[in-house]
């Protein structure tokens, strides 16, 4: 099915009584275009509060400098190795740089549970011994490798090289982490093993770092990492001038990338104005409420109940099912955002995903009519979605005012929704200023390549920096013997 198949056409056949009163409970889920320019205007003014030292403590949206100030350049060359961490799996990955070619290979580790509920030492021991086994696997072990980390825990940068762990999440909770450098305990493993004290961590990122790291390595453009998946952030390039809680040097180049955690935004009641019955009865039941209020309407964590809570006041007015629900369409959580994008997926003329959805849910012989009217709400909750990003990005795009800018983006739901790409184009592109144009793409593997590439220009500074003293010292000592 086409992106943009109307509403007129995907409700055809629905008698005009059940369309009238079910788009009226329905309406709340569909924003104007003045709505989203709203959320623009106060979405720049709580980055500019993140970006100022007396007013970060309280922003929303915190606009952490990264501390990386250069994107790849193509010119990248080496063996690297990178580390991903965000979960129960933890992946350690050997890539291959050369020119715009990109070779790697990885295997991935599990993390058993004792050891993420254990020491932080029995923690990054682990990983030590993982990194170790990887190298012997491939022969690594007696080499000098440059590495780059991608932690996806909430983390406070203080350098390039250098991240605080805040808080654990996704079921980690090591003891003494939280307040430390990971990378200095990092190195602290690796240094007990003996082994491998020529492996060295140079670069710490997050993901959406990794996404525009990974995608600027093919295209001098990007400027804006996008997660959308279970969670959504971005970050994008800010001039330094602009960065008042900027407390690096202020060398060349006059430019940081901003970790913006826009997923806080709304959480001062500033978004109550588009904030549904279905997106209060979400909160109130999710385990942080109150917090995350645009991650919440927006990213695959929250779509599907929101969702299904739409369905399911639909069928208590009996306007779905004839009225008639399930203990499965009832379970909060159980109607999974997944199930969103395989219903926008489906053939309109026969429904067989949908109603083998349905039927999943217990909902014995769902009608056409249901299956309409249940697209048309999964239609609503993810366009609004798709909305409401664009509308995060378009305020990045005009604020950083560039000509020409590409948005990469990584995350399941954006790779697994069939229109969302779509979506956010058309919103995107009238939401930006009229002189600025932009691309929105997919980023291949920012967690792993990203990191890897981040650790190169790490490696790449240092040396540059030592060329261009050289040269200064060159053009002094030629000036004094003129």
């Amino acid at each position: 099915m086409p992106s943009n198949l109307s509403s007129r056409t995907l409700l055809k056949g629905i008698p005009r009584k059940t369309l009238y009163e079910a788009e009226n409970i329905l309406k709340p889920l569909e924003l104007t275009d003045d709505c989203y320019r709203k959320v623009m205007e106060i979405m720049n003014q709580n980055i500019e509060e993140g970006l100022h030292p007396d007013t970060h403590a309280n922003a929303n949206i915190k606009c952490f400098p990264t501390y990386v100030r250069s994107v790849p350049d193509g010119s990248e060359a080496g063996v690297f190795l990178a580390l991903d961490l965000g979960g129960t799996n933890f992946r350690v990955l050997l890539i291959n740089l050369h020119d715009q070619e990109v070779s790697l290979e990885s295997k991935i580790y599990m993390i058993p549970q004792p050891i993420m509920l254990g020491s932080g030492d029995q923690l990054f021991d682990h990983i030590a011994d993982c990194i170790f086994k990887f190298m012997c696997d491939h022969n690594l072990h007696d080499k000098s490798l440059p590495l780059g980390f991608t932690f996806s825990f909430s983390c406070r940068q203080a350098g390039l090289d250098k991240a605080i762990l805040t808080t654990w999440t996704k079921g980690f909770k090591c003891e003494g982490v939280e307040g430390r450098n990971i990378v200095e305990l990092l190195h602290a493993a690796i240094d007990r093993r003996k082994d491998m004290k020529n492996v060295r961590c140079l670069a710490v990122i997050n993901d959406t770092v990794g996404a525009l790291i990974s995608c600027a390595h093919s295209d001098p453009d990007c400027a804006i990492g996008l997660i959308l998946g279970t969670g959504t952030n971005a970050c994008y390039i800010e001039n330094l001038d602009n960065v008042k809680t900027w407390d690096g040097d202020n060398d060349d180049p006059k430019q940081v990338l901003i970790n913006s955690e826009w997923g806080g935004f709304g959480n001062d009641g500033c978004l109550d104005f588009i904030l549904t019955d279905f997106d209060r009865a979400m909160d109130n039941y999710s385990i942080n409420p109150g917090k995350q209020i645009y991650e919440k309407m927006i990213s695959g964590m929250y779509m599907g109940e929101i969702a299904r809570l739409a369905i399911e006041r639909l069928r208590k007015h009996k306007l779905l099912f004839e009225g008639k629900g399930s203990e499965q369409l009832s379970t909060r959580g159980r109607f999974y955002t997944k199930y969103i994008s395989e219903i926008e997926g489906d053939d309109v003329d026969n429904f067989a995903m949908t109603k083998e959805i349905l039927e999943e849910l217990e909902l014995t012989s769902p009608t056409d009519q249901d299956c309409r009217l249940v697209r048309h709400v999964c239609s609503l909750v993810s366009k609004r979605a798709a909305y409401l990003a664009s509308a995060g990005i378009a305020c990045l795009l005009n604020k950083m005012g560039r000509e020409r800018a590409t948005v990469a983006v990584d995350g399941s739901l954006y790779r697994f929704h069939p229109f969302f790409h779509d979506l956010m184009m058309e919103k995107t592109a009238q939401l930006i200023q009229p002189n600025l144009s932009f691309k929105i793409r997919l980023s291949n593997d920012g967690s792993g390549k990203g990191a890897a590439l981040m650790a190169a220009v790490a490696s790449r500074l240092p040396r540059e920096e030592q060329e261009q003293n050289k040269l200064n010292g060159a053009m002094k000592e030629t000036s004094l013997n003129n």
